[in-house]
């Protein structure tokens, strides 16, 4: 189920960001992104939606951000550390939303090779909570 899908999703009328490669959402404090399948999430797609994201929030804000993957992709788990390097530590916390156990696999790896704090989430409700949890801490 997609966060569109949500119930909550009109309650917190995000900022749809759309690009070729996946939808992101712009909430207040936080994103959720949501991958086409197959993708790579690579260093230059990434940094085009750092670019986006950071224009609309502002530089040097801090604001979590939520993967949430209902279809399976590729990125380089250490892609972390140079978003962190190039945009300034602009991310507060990191969610990993998992619906099998490859993707939570996967999770694990990047939790192992991020310099931020990532914590794994079956349910995309719980990752919300904690993202918003962890900004206002």
């Amino acid at each position: 189920m997609t966060f569109e899908e949500k119930k909550y999703y009109n309650d917190l009328k995000p900022y749809k960001l759309k690009m070729p490669f996946g939808d992101f959402y712009l909430c207040d404090g936080f994103v959720v992104s949501e991958l086409k399948e197959g993708v790579h999430f690579d260093w230059e797609r990434i940094k085009t939606v750092m670019d986006r994201v950071i224009e609309y929030y502002g530089k040097n804000t801090k604001w979590g951000y939520i993967s949430h993957r209902v279809n399976p992709y590729s990125t380089n788990p250490q892609t972390w550390e140079l978003v962190d390097q190039t945009y300034n530590s602009v991310i507060s916390s990191g969610a990993i939303v998992y619906y099998n156990k490859m993707t939570s696999i996967n999770a694990a790896l990047e939790k192992h090779f991020a310099p931020v704090n990532i914590k794994r989430f079956d349910s995309l409700e719980a990752a919300i909570d904690w993202t918003l949890f962890e900004k206002n801490s």
